[in-house]
């Protein structure tokens, strides 16, 4: 093993283009997944003043909020934003497939984010980068590492092709059983209307009581791993099993989540409702809100302004479909067994990583 810095296995490139910008690839840091490996998206035909180049296989990198762990090797060639830092291999120095997975590794971001300079938009200058520190082992050692990530990468890739599929046969169905179903005001299958949370400032989780943000939902609906605790605990806001919360306002407008167990208060950009179970399913409404009709109504009815925002009112008259209790078991068992096996998937995703990081580690 040899040490290098990062500057003598690797160079910035910094082209410019000046051509005709008519049906070219443009990439803002919009497009760059967090810890995606490649770049799939893109604009065309958009104004924009970007006129750095970059071709397939060079990595892109964001040097502003490095943090948000964006870094991903180009599918094409385009022009990108000032704030994507373009990076390639120096042949000889380095096996071009291991560089990725250097770029992407824990390490290299957190060399990137001390680096980083400006209070509300921090970047990082590539002579910070250049400065950080790897071991390596030979080219040929590091063809055969690189050739254990990629297939292991393209392992995860299926893993995550498969949730997608199990994600769409799941709305799917959810069409086929329901989609001339007569629809109702949701407030027609809950107990009250809407209720807004509380507004009590989160302080670090005191192992007791969880408080439940926005953020804290993923798109999925499930909790993520942050955990905090309201400062001030009122009885009013805690969450009952079966509760269902919506998001009322930001870019994620309309997620939502459904309380199984646990002691948690809802913040006040999440709405409550409380279902009638004689009518209505709180599994079946949940799943409801993971369908193309459901997003489709949140992006008719969200208000576009400062913040994307829709009201317990709005909520209240959404449109649903109530079909027979029967048929509601029905959908809700299906659905079950999709989750299941997405929980397996996701288990397998998160196996993969480790692999990954062991090897890159190793």
């Amino acid at each position: 093993m040899a040490k290098f810095t990062f500057g003598q296995i690797a160079k910035e490139v910094r082209s410019t283009y000046n051509g005709d910008k008519t049906d070219m690839p443009i990439v803002g840091l919009e497009h760059i997944v967090p810890k995606e490996l490649t770049v799939k998206n893109y604009d065309i035909n958009t104004n924009n003043t970007f006129n750095k180049s970059f071709k397939k296989g060079q990595i892109l990198f964001g040097r502003r909020r490095a943090y948000q762990h964006k870094a991903a090797i180009a599918t094409f060639n385009g022009i990108c934003s000032g704030d994507i830092t373009v990076i390639e291999p120096i042949e000889g120095m380095v096996y071009p497939a291991l560089l990725p997975f250097i770029v992407q590794n824990d390490a290299f971001f957190r060399h990137a984010v001390q680096g980083s300079a400006g209070s509300l938009s921090p970047r990082v200058k590539w002579e910070h980068l250049s400065s950080y520190e790897i071991e390596l082992p030979s080219l040929e050692e590091q063809r055969v590492l690189a050739e254990k990530l990629w297939a292991a990468y393209r392992l995860k890739e299926s893993y995550k092709r498969l949730l997608v599929a199990t994600d769409e046969m799941v709305k799917s169905q959810f069409i086929e059983m329901f989609g001339d179903v007569e629809k109702k005001p949701f407030i027609d299958v809950c107990i009250s209307k809407g209720e807004y949370g509380s507004n009590s400032p989160a302080d670090d989780y005191n192992g007791n009581i969880r408080y439940v943000r926005i953020t804290d939902i993923t798109e999925e609906g499930n909790l993520n791993g942050v955990m905090v605790s309201p400062r001030k605990v009122e009885e009013k806001y805690m969450l009952l099993q079966d509760d269902l919360l919506f998001a009322r306002t930001g870019n994620t407008v309309g997620k939502t989540y459904l309380h199984k167990s646990g002691r948690m208060i809802f913040a006040g950009y999440l709405i409550r409702y409380r279902l009638n179970k004689k009518l209505m399913l709180p599994q079946f409404a949940f799943a409801y809100t993971h369908t193309n009709q459901y997003y489709d109504w949140v992006e008719k009815i969200k208000k576009i302004g400062a913040q994307p925002n829709i009201s317990a009112t709005q909520y209240d008259f959404m449109p649903i479909p109530v079909p027979s209790m029967a048929k509601q078991i029905e959908f809700v068992t299906i659905a079950e067994q999709a989750d299941k096996s997405k929980f397996k998937l996701r288990r397998s995703i998160d196996a993969i990583d480790k692999v990954i990081k062991s090897l890159i580690n190793s």
